[in-house]
């Protein structure tokens, strides 16, 4: 048999899905894989339901359903602040990483070259490096993963074309500023870059942060594409509806690229994302005040049975460094071992750092907790961390 794609070469199980499956021959708690497991708002089902029996069954336009466009666009303006101003400037796709698949297919050719900052989100990495675009790695610095704008500058040279933010990110909780944002802007514009911004938790921030968008900065819409999603806000994972805003060329041409992949979004599941948009606002306040219990639960957790924790400033997600436990436990040389003593010990899953940097070793001494569980389930996970090591 002939071979298959050299792209194929090298894909493996991600270590998030192996985690998942390590779990299931323990009956532990995942706070590996980022589900949220807390239950899709009731309007957003009842709306689905409704469309499904109304027959909303046939293929919508490839960019989405009018309804969910439009509204779409006036949150782009009214919470991102981005200047966006119809609606074909909006693409509705099949989860956020459909849209990311069909930015990088308009933006990228193969040999291009991407500005990537670590830690990182694997399945960002593992995409570019499938359709064979180079990565230039930026490592940032904790504990507030600042970055460091002059390594990104001698990054860049005459292969790059685009620079990747994820804000809030996964797996660290960083929360670009404006003052982060403005200074990546001004090297966008110097050296005529693109800008790909994944923005999915925006909506989940500590400690009186607001959530910056780059497009929403003088002169950076018209090279920025800004993709986010519901299934992090909504806790609606499985529905795979997510959406990306940018300059009209751009959007058209990912909306074609996007047809040929997907075809459309599931329309009867877009009728009911609509009505998302339809909620009153104190969803999110109640949101926040959830996710900052269960960050505070997490991260004192950590803390008391010995972890180095950066406390998250965005997103349902902690990085933090087990390297303090080798003292007092066995089983923690690094982060591929921690990861298997915690599902022993505590029957807890977690993700190991390596997951998120290029060379492993910058990972060894780290492990990622999702803390997006229902209340009672994240109780029990910390109860047991603690029996085990406390």
């Amino acid at each position: 048999m002939r071979p298959l794609a050299d792209r194929t070469e090298g894909l493996v199980q991600s270590n998030i899905r192996a985690v998942t499956l390590l779990l299931k021959n323990t009956g532990g708690i995942n706070l590996g894989q980022g589900i949220c497991d807390m239950p899709t708002p009731e309007p957003i089902r009842r709306a689905a339901k409704r469309a499904i029996d109304e027959n909303e069954s046939v293929y919508s336009y490839y960019g989405g359903i009018d309804p969910l466009r439009d509204a779409v666009l006036r949150k782009a303006n009214e919470y991102n602040r981005i200047p966006a101003s119809s609606a074909d400037e909006v693409m509705v796709s099949v989860g956020s990483t459909g849209a990311f698949v069909a930015t990088i297919l308009a933006l990228l050719n193969p040999g291009d070259e991407v500005v990537v900052f670590e830690p990182f989100y694997g399945y960002h990495v593992n995409l570019l490096e499938a359709l064979g675009i180079r990565l230039r790695h930026i490592r940032t610095i904790p504990p507030l993963w600042d970055i460091p704008f002059d390594e990104v500058a001698r990054a860049i040279g005459p292969a790059t074309k685009a620079v990747l933010v994820n804000t809030p990110g996964n797996p660290h909780g960083k929360v670009w500023t404006e003052n982060d944002l403005g200074r990546l802007n001004d090297l966008l514009t110097e050296h005529d870059l693109f800008a790909i911004t994944d923005e999915i938790y925006e909506y989940m921030l500590y400690d009186g942060r607001s959530h910056v968008s780059l497009a929403s900065l003088p002169g950076a819409y018209e090279r920025t594409v800004t993709i986010s999603g519901f299934s992090k806000t909504y806790n609606m994972t499985g529905w795979r509806i997510g959406y990306a805003v940018g300059p009209e060329a751009i959007i058209s041409r990912m909306g074609l690229l996007s047809d040929l992949i997907y075809i459309c979004a599931p329309t009867p599941l877009q009728h009911g994302v609509a009505e998302a948009f339809k909620m009153d606002s104190d969803y999110f306040t109640a949101l926040g005040a959830m996710y900052d219990e269960k960050r505070t639960m997490m991260c004192t957790t950590l803390e008391k049975i010995g972890f180095s924790v950066p406390w998250p400033q965005g997103s349902y997600y902690v990085l933090a460094d087990f390297s303090p436990l080798r003292e007092r436990f066995d089983g923690f040389s690094d982060d591929a071992e921690a990861c298997r003593t915690l599902v022993e010990r505590a029957r807890v899953g977690t993700v190991p750092g390596r997951s998120f940097y290029k060379d492993p070793a910058d990972g060894r001494d780290l492990l990622r907790f999702c803390f997006a569980k229902e209340l009672p389930v994240l109780e029990k996970a910390c109860r047991q961390l603690r029996d085990a090591f406390a």
